[in-house]
């Protein structure tokens, strides 16, 4: 999956995927601006404007980043024990 080929103004620095949760760096040269950008595997997304010393950091932790953020994200609901 490739992310710049639904945004051809950007381009795509890092890609990880893990556990149905795609993770990609994108850079803007429209503005010079950072993102990472999560997609889950149900298509839920959201995306952090990052500057360039925190864009790894962000990129390996997404999810903190968010909370710390205020993000506030949809949760899995819980499965039934059997």
């Amino acid at each position: 999956m490739s992310f710049t080929k639904t945004l051809p103004d950007s381009r795509e620095l890092a890609f990880r995927s893990t556990n149905g949760i795609d993770v990609f760096l994108i850079w803007y040269p429209v503005d010079d601006s950072l993102a990472v950008v999560v997609i889950d595997e149900n298509a839920d997304s959201f995306e952090l404007v990052v500057t360039a010393e925190d864009a790894l950091d962000v990129f390996e932790h997404p999810y903190a980043y968010a909370a710390f953020r205020g993000l506030e994200l949809a949760e899995a609901p819980l499965e039934a024990a059997a």
